[in-house]
């Protein structure tokens, strides 16, 4: 045990020792700061909650005092756990002497200290002192422990069949284990379950397009469907995590930030038990660490602010998670002093943001504070203005996330940022459910996520665009039609039925109807990333690959598509608009 324990002194003190070095950086000093255990402290002490807040931050330097004070944490370390090594030891030797003592004194010790008939047991007595009482109660809950051991022991000796096969009653019920109900499980490992589990629907897409198959041969395949898609299900499931794991760090933040720059701030947390999946959650924490701050230091105004102009000296910062319908959306609402629509538009036009003539909302030019570079702050501290903008943000939110930010804000009464997220898995990698579609020669695989119908149009239900495009009638609301023969540079071969197939998609509050020459068949595909950024480089709206079995097929990317709509025509409605 003392090498054991050695080690470990060891461990910690050469973590300690290397904070000094120049590669040293914040996670370094939060891992010595866990093994210390020292993070999971309960601190009375404000500027200690402070300090240890700036040292994970990196604000606060590592300084030769505070290893020096570490050091001396590791030496207390060191003298607790020998204390404890050597009282455990001593101990154990006491208890295993008098086990051993009495498993030789045979079955009769298992009745010593029972009382027999009308004879009192035998007391502690009233001169004996406490410390006397105490060390009399261990040693009784020594012997009792041995001499039920002792008993036990008698008793399979007596009736060896019976506590083999379980006769007696009460012989299971002395001997069972309890059963291990959790595990933990690598997430990469779960990722590489799926990962064969796309390898088992591809080697089933190959199988099922064989058309010499029998008739138990495809309903084998029918069966073997169902449980792919039951064991994705159930991977899905086991990776959701509670967003308590970031919202509780998140509320220590909040405050520890509040002290630093001298700001009551009280913080609400609402719906902390929502579930997501833990590549969510984990992508989340940067983004609601930078608006938390942001809220903390630029939109709560200090105390003698805010009762200048009657409010309560202490503000609110509410964040609030909940789900509706098939995406998941956080709030983070302060009670500031909001966001001022004439300095942001000022600011816009000093950068060049504003279209000449446009008349802008309020709501679209809450917007602009979203843009790269884009601040309104008066001075630049070290808790938000740390070269991280609100772009940073957002594109973390949309590129890892394949989420929204909407700004809302009221002057003088606060702010609300919404994150909206869809539950679904990114469509860039992964199984997904899709439409096979065929677009000239080419195979096209639209994920079903973007689609809301599939509509066999004729010409009659087809209007002109004033700009020279058409848009599709569907059930009395109006659809902008994209062409994707022309949009790809291939040659449509539609159907000889003479219907217009086409695909109503909708991404977020826009939709537009894709036009296609066929829909093979609407099945699960394997879908995998390019391994060099094809979008960035040649601007397609392809997401990827989707696999097929024996073939392949781009996926398309529905939002890039309608995002390039909006852009080339103002007329696309963010509303559905309805036929007169």
């Amino acid at each position: 045990m003392k090498d054991v324990i050695q080690a470990s002194i060891e461990q910690m003190e050469a973590a300690v020792v290397a904070l000094e070095e120049p590669a040293s950086g914040p996670e370094n000093v939060s891992n010595v700061l866990s093994m210390l255990g020292l993070s999971h402290l309960k601190l009375p002490s404000a500027q200690l909650i402070t300090l240890f807040d700036m040292l994970k931050d990196g604000i606060q330097p590592v300084t030769p005092e505070l290893v020096t004070s570490l050091l001396g944490i590791c030496e207390a370390h060191k003298r607790l756990l020998y204390a404890l090594g050597g009282f455990v030891s001593k101990r154990a030797e006491e208890i295993e002497a008098k086990a051993a003592a009495l498993a030789a004194a045979g079955p009769a010790v298992a009745v010593v200290h029972e009382c027999v008939g009308e004879d009192p047991c035998e007391s502690v007595d009233e001169a004996d002192s406490p410390a006397d009482s105490f060390a009399d109660a261990e040693r009784d809950e020594s012997a009792a422990g041995a001499d039920d051991a002792a008993a036990a022991q008698a008793q399979a000796a007596e009736a060896p069949g019976k506590a083999q096969d379980g006769s007696n009653g009460n012989a299971p019920a002395r001997g069972k284990r309890e059963g291990i109900f959790s595990v933990r499980v690598n997430t990469e490992k779960l990722d590489n379950l799926i990962d064969w589990v796309g390898k088992l629907m591809v080697s089933y897409a190959v199988i099922s397009q064989n058309k010499n198959l029998d008739s138990a041969t495809i309903s084998g395949l029918r069966e073997m469907d169902l449980v792919i898609d039951r064991i994705k299900s159930e991977v899905d499931h086991i990776r959701l995590v509670p967003l308590k794991q970031i919202f509780i760090p998140l509320h220590r933040l909040v405050t520890s930030t509040a002290q630093k720059v001298n700001k009551k701030i009280e913080m609400v947390v609402e719906g902390d038990d929502l579930e997501l999946d833990k590549m969510i959650v984990e992508n989340l924490n940067e983004p609601l660490v930078h608006m938390l701050r942001n809220a903390v230091d630029h939109g709560v105004e200090p105390p003698e602010e805010r009762t200048g102009i009657g409010k309560p000296a202490t503000g609110v910062i509410r964040l609030h998670a909940y789900r509706k319908g098939d995406h998941a959306y956080i709030s983070i609402r302060d009670d500031g002093r909001g966001l001022n629509p004439e300095r942001i538009r000022n600011k816009a036009r000093e950068k060049g943001l504003l279209e000449e003539g446009k008349t802008y909302t309020n709501e679209e030019l809450y917007q602009f504070i979203m843009a790269s570079g884009f601040s309104t702050a008066e001075t630049v501290t070290d808790i938000s203005g740390r070269g991280v903008g609100m772009d940073a943000v957002l594109n973390a939110v949309k590129e890892q996330l394949n989420g929204e930010v909407r700004v809302d804000s009221e002057l003088g009464k606060g702010t609300t940022f919404l994150i909206s997220i869809p539950l679904a898995r990114s469509v860039n990698e992964g199984i997904v459910d899709a439409l096979i579609t065929r677009v000239g020669t080419e195979i096209f695989i639209i994920p079903s996520r973007d689609v809301l119908e599939v509509f066999a149009a004729k010409k009659s239900d087809t209007v002109e665009l004033p700009d020279g495009s058409r848009a599709v009638s569907v059930r009395g609301e109006t659809f902008p039609i994209i062409p994707l023969a022309d949009y790809f540079g291939l040659i449509a071969r539609p159907n000889a039925d003479g219907y217009l197939h086409t695909i109503v998609v909708r991404v977020g509050d826009a939709s537009a109807a894709l036009l296609i020459d066929e829909v093979i068949t609407q099945q699960q595909a394997v879908v995998t990333g390019f391994t060099i950024p094809l979008q960035s480089i040649y601007q397609i709206p392809i997401l990827g690959f989707g696999m097929l079995g024996e073939t392949d097929a781009l996926v398309v990317d529905v939002e890039n598509l309608i995002d390039r709509l909006k852009a080339s025509d103002g007329g696309l409605s963010s509303k559905v608009r309805r036929v007169s």
